[in-house]
This record gives C-alpha cells, structure tokens and sequence, in this order.
C-alpha cells in the first residue's frame, strides 16, 4: 500500500476538489467547478501589466510562463542588452527566459542562446549575481545535466542562502542525480523560507509522488491550482495533477484535469500529450492519435513520439509506428546539438525498439552520470532485453525498493520487475510484482498490459502450498 508511512508525518490539508453547484458544466456526469474557478467577490481592476511583465514575474520565481508572453519578455531583453550590453540583470533575465521558452517548446537551439547570455552576465557581474547563477542552474536541468545544476545552484545558495528560488531548482538536481535524502532536505528548508507560494506546492507534490505519497502529492498540487498567479502557472500544475491521477488509473479524473489545462493554456502541449494517453487508455483511439499528433507538431518532444509509435504499434500499423521512431531519432539528434542529455529516452527506445546492447551502453554511461531510479528501472530492463537477467534484476529492484529510492507507485516499474522474475523462474515474486502493475495503473501502456496479463495466466495461480520462508523471494521488499 502507498499510504503505509502517512501516520508517520503531517498530513496536508485534503482539498475538495469538485463542488456541485447549479448551471455548472457538466463534468463526468456531475454538475462541478474546480475551487479556482468559483465566483470571488468582485476586486478593483488593476491596470493592465506592460507586455512581457507576467512572464518576466514568472521567469524569475521559477513558474511556468505562458508563450506569448515569454515572446514579448524575450524581445524587451534582446533590445535592452542591445542598448546596454553592460545591464548583467538584463542578461541574466533574458537567458532564463530562453530557457523557459526551450522547455516550453522543445525547442533545443534556445539553449546555447540561453549559456551566451547567462555567461555574458556572468561576465559583466562576476561577484554577487545569484541570478544568472539561478539561470545556469535552471538550464542545466533542462538539458538533464544534473551535476552541473547541482554546482550552479550550491554556488547561488553559497551567494545567497535565502534566496528560495535556487532550491527548487537544486530539487530538481538532486532528484536526477538519485540523491533523495539531499533532496527532501532541500524541500524542507524551501517549505520554512516560502511555504505558501503555488511553486514550492507544486514542488512539494513533485517529491511526494517519488516517495509514494500519492495522495499528498495530489492534494498538494490542487492547492498549486488554487493558489497559481496567472492561467499558465495554474495549467502547468493541472497538468501535473492528471499525470497523478493517470498513474493511479482514474482515466476520467485524468481527462478532466488534462482538459482543464489546455483550456486555460491552449499552448500546454504536455496536457495534450496527456490526454493522447489518456484517451487511448479509454479506447478512444481516433481522439487520441490526433492529440498527440497535436502535441508532437507544437512539441516534438522525443518522449511524445515515442508514445505515439507505440500506439500505432500496439494498432498493428507498423509502418506508421517506424515514422514516428524516426521522428523521434531526429528529435534526439537536434536536442543533443542543443547540449540536452538525451540517453535516457533513447536507451529507452533502442531496449525495447531498436538494439538492447546499444541500450545498455547508453545507460550504463547514464547511470555513471546521474544515478536516479528512472535510469535504475531503465538499465534494468536493458539488460533484460540484453539477455542479462541476473544483472537486470540488481536494478529492477533499485527502481521498485523503498531502502534504495525506490518509492514511487509505478506500474511500469513493476511490470518490468515482475517480467524479470519470471524469466529467472521467481514464480511468487513475479507473480506479486505483475498483479501489482495492473492494480497500480490497469491502463499503464497499450503496449504493455497485454503481456503483463499473458505472463501472469503463464505463471498460472500460486501453488497450494506455504510461502517461502523470508517472503516470496530474497531480496524483495
């Protein structure tokens, strides 16, 4: 169960996420508002902000900014340090607004613009710019450099060690390098310097989820939504909260959040990918094959295309499967000439697409970099597809055991543990392991599933017979 350590700390305040009021919109059936769209008391009206002003509020607290106004932000900079390339603020600001607007569109080549101004401020101001500091951290978490984002922003916090903004970014770092306990620490500091913001919230539920606290994670991210400054900021987390709840398995729960999310930032291609996934789960495959090509012509995520050649395979169209596998090798190709480490996703790939051997050479060089438990689960598998079992299993179990990190609630972990098991003949354990799959998440991969329950009417029911002593296997948690 996911909730067994919830006596042992304070527990969040649970939201109510979905009021019944009359002339709502229908939402699954019921007539319900989100609580940040109740009707408030009417305010003063305040002037309109100058072009660029929400996202310049945005880049420099970490929020997700919206893209026009990012746009408008960006062109602001570029003049102001074109008139005054001595202003180190104005590059700092201008950097980090490429940043955002790279991992917002997917779009690599804003990254080495992002490094010449970060580097230029930088320069003009060596001493006391905790900033571009921030900034060059931020965009070492972009591009998955978790080393790097760690050492930028330690030497932000060294400058500045109330600056609150840094720590998220540090979370991020240390998550990515596997460092949980450096992590959590950070979050608990965050909480004492700025607990109410949307961010920290959201960052909170970011580091729930990795603990297996599913339903902190979520009320922590509806109070994210609630308390977001701007529809941007306020969609990013919805997105979020429907990736939660489609780990968990509630499809609807899921839509609606993915749904909510683009309509108030119809440039959330994250949510668009979400509800591609989500919809396919629903088997509505139509509606879902066009959402992610949507996603994929706004966003060409890697990751996204990938998701999408799956599904076509798991359709039979195998040809329209290997387009997008190719999509996905030239999106790979253009990150990596932005600088963005992209060994994970295609480790990925090539385990289960392409050459399992190229795979495990990619993540084992992974794994020497940045040691998280999404890599562990990756590797693993690798070397299953590889035909190293016994190797594989070492990780698999990194992935899945709350003593290494393990924490988190994944179907896809526990599917490839429980695929493992059975081909070293650990009947109970794998027999746990792939029920344990399709109780976390029934729908996790139209791919996937269908062999999850192969295997387990292969492994057939559990013997009559008493469990070996120690549990169903050595090792196992």
């Amino acid at each position: 169960m996911d909730e067994q350590a919830e006596g042992r700390r304070p527990r969040l305040v649970r939201r109510v996420l979905i009021t019944a009021v009359a002339g709502c919109a229908v939402l699954g059936g019921a007539l319900a508002v989100w609580p940040w769209e109740r009707a408030a008391a009417p305010r003063p009206v305040a002037p309109a902000p100058a072009p660029g002003a929400q996202a310049l509020t945005a880049v420099t607290a970490g929020v997700p900014a919206a893209l026009p106004d990012l746009a408008m932000l960006i062109a602001g900079r570029e003049a102001r340090v074109r008139a005054h390339p001595e202003d180190a603020q104005s590059w700092a600001v201008l950097g980090t607004a490429y940043v955002e607007q790279g991992r917002r569109t997917a779009d690599a080549t804003n990254y080495p613009r992002a490094e010449n101004a970060l580097r230029t401020s930088l320069k003009v101001r060596e001493k006391g710019n905790a900033a571009a500091l921030d900034g060059m951290a931020a965009l070492a978490d972009a591009r998955r450099d978790f080393r790097s984002a760690r050492t930028w922003g330690q030497a932000a916090l060294k400058l500045r060690p109330k600056r609150w903004t840094t720590y998220p970014l540090l979370m991020d770092a240390y998550t990515g390098l596997g460092d949980y306990k450096a992590a959590k620490k950070t979050l608990d500091r965050l909480l004492e310097l700025h607990p109410g913001a949307a961010v920290v919230r959201a960052r909170a539920a970011a580091l729930y989820r990795d603990r297996g606290w599913r339903e902190d994670a979520a009320a922590a991210l509806s109070d994210a939504a609630a308390a977001a400054g701007t529809p941007a900021e306020q969609a990013a987390w919805l997105e979020r909260s429907g990736q939660l709840a489609f780990e968990r398995g509630d499809l609807e729960e899921a839509l609606r959040r993915f749904q909510a999310a683009v309509r108030l930032d119809p440039d959330q291609r994250a949510a668009q990918a979400g509800e591609g996934r989500t919809l396919t789960a629903l088997g509505r495959t139509t509606e879902a094959l066009n959402a992610y090509r949507v996603a994929l012509d706004k966003q060409p995520c890697p990751q996204y295309a990938l998701e999408l050649g799956e599904l076509y395979e798991s359709l039979g169209m195998a040809e329209a499967a290997r387009a997008e596998y190719d999509v996905l090798g030239t999106r790979v190709q253009d990150e990596v000439a932005g600088g963005v480490d992209d060994d994970l996703v295609l480790g990925v790939f090539e385990a289960d697409h392409g050459d399992p051997r190229v795979a495990v050479r990619l993540l084992r060089a992974e794994w020497g970099r940045q040691p998280g438990t999404e890599v562990a689960d990756a590797l693993g598998w690798a070397l299953h597809m590889a035909g190293d079992d016994k190797g594989a299993l070492k990780f698999a179990m990194a992935a899945t055991d709350r003593a290494h990190g393990g924490a988190v609630r994944s179907a896809l972990y526990a599917y490839h543990r429980g695929m493992i098991e059975q081909e070293l003949e650990l009947a109970w354990p794998a027999r746990r392991h792939l029920q344990e799959a399709l109780r976390i998440n029934p729908y996790f991969s139209p791919l996937r599933v269908p062999l999850a329950k192969q295997a387990l009417a292969a492994l057939g029911d559990p013997p009559d017979e008493p469990l070996p002593a120690g549990g169903p296997s050595a090792g196992d948690e």
